[in-house]
């Protein structure tokens, strides 16, 4: 794996607040909130003309509004029109690879300034059909016709991973608890409480109410109870990640040009990308993403770095077993061992390598 022929930094980003905002915003409204703070959080400005290209990453639009050619759209909303605005589809991982083939097209000088879109807007259908439009990023030929539909995926995963390593559902529990905490102190995220603040307002209902007030001792206690109920087993609700709407805006720059918009500009040091086969049944191992430690692999050979190199991560959550997956496959842990970190709060803000700091 080689360097980037030109080196490629972040020069500015923003986002949108996460959450349910169908109907007041859709994708058009939720991109220009994030385009706007970015701007606004560019260092010394940044300006339509500038910009070379815009780089969209939206998993599937045409299923959650009926829209599809969404980078024309979005390049039109802030005045990016005729300029490229090509979209990428790589279900949960489209921002990131809409992200990679900006920082390529930068350091092959192609171009010297992209701005790079993430959006999408779930909570315009219901959610029966939300699960519906996700599936279609998993193999609708064999697995969804027999009622695999995500949760249900990634429960065989937990599963698996509980027989051979000994994982526990309080293991699961815990990153829940924790991701919950640091989205709490975000801003933007789309959940503003911890799950200790969930339970003693549940207790504070409960009582209004005049019915019996559950006796939870603790975050554990509540999320071992009917007040997080099964999903797919041994999946339960707070192990699942929300629907919502967002999204996020980043502009690239090449050397040339990154100082011109800050004097702190963020490098890309190296990135990678992996596949897998898409049927959980093709795979010879569930319980490790092999399109995880492939894209790791090259990103660490690029960058010259190693896991052990590594002090802060956002990792895919969509479900709490994937972010122990994430810090297996990644290198952080060895394989079976990343429960024990969480549960030692290495991966706690104030741990030795934080992980999903925004609450995931």
């Amino acid at each position: 794996m080689g360097k980037l022929a030109k080196k490629v930094a972040m020069v500015g980003a923003g986002m949108s607040k996460f959450g349910r905002h169908f109907p007041t915003k859709r994708n058009p409204d939720l991109w220009v909130d994030a385009w706007i703070d970015a701007v606004n959080k560019t260092d010394n400005g940044i300006e339509p003309k500038e910009i070379d290209a815009c780089y969209v990453g939206n998993f599937t639009a045409d299923l959650f509004n009926h829209q599809g050619h969404l980078g024309p759209q979005m390049a039109n909303l802030v005045g990016l029109t005729p300029k490229p605005a090509p979209r990428f589809e790589g279900a949960c991982a489209s921002s990131g690879i809409a992200l990679r083939q900006a920082v390529l097209a930068i350091a092959s000088g192609v171009h010297d300034v992209i701005a790079v879109c993430g959006i999408e807007t779930m909570t315009e259908v219901p959610t029966t059909i939300v699960t519906d439009a996700l599936a279609a990023a998993a193999d609708t030929t064999f697995e969804y016709p027999a009622g695999a539909t995500f949760p249900g995926l990634y429960a065989a995963i937990a599963s698996a991973h509980f027989k051979k390593y000994g994982t526990e559902p309080e293991d699961l529990m815990r990153v829940a608890i924790k991701n919950h905490k640091n989205g709490s102190q975000n801003p933007f995220a789309q959940m503003q409480q911890t799950i200790e603040e969930i339970m003693k307002s549940k207790k504070k209902r409960y009582e209004s109410q005049g019915r019996d007030v559950p006796d939870w001792k603790d975050e554990m206690d509540f999320l071992k109870s009917s007040s997080n109920p099964y999903i797919a087993s041994p999946l339960r609700l707070f192990d699942c990640s929300l629907i919502t709407d967002g999204g996020a805006c980043v502009f690239l720059a090449s050397e040339e040009f990154a100082k011109k918009y800050t004097d702190t500009p963020i490098w890309i040091e190296g990135t990678g990308q992996g596949s897998a086969a898409l049927s959980l049944h093709d795979r010879d191992n569930i319980t490790s993403f092999i399109a995880t430690r492939e894209a790791s692999r090259q990103a660490y050979e690029m960058a010259g770095l190693g896991p052990k190199d590594i002090q802060i991560a956002e990792v895919h959550d969509c479900f709490t077993i994937a972010e122990i997956l994430a810090m297996e496959d990644l290198g952080f842990y060895e394989k079976g061992k990343a429960a024990q970190a969480v549960k030692d709060g290495e991966t706690a803000l104030d741990g030795s390598r934080p992980i999903n700091t925004s609450g995931g």
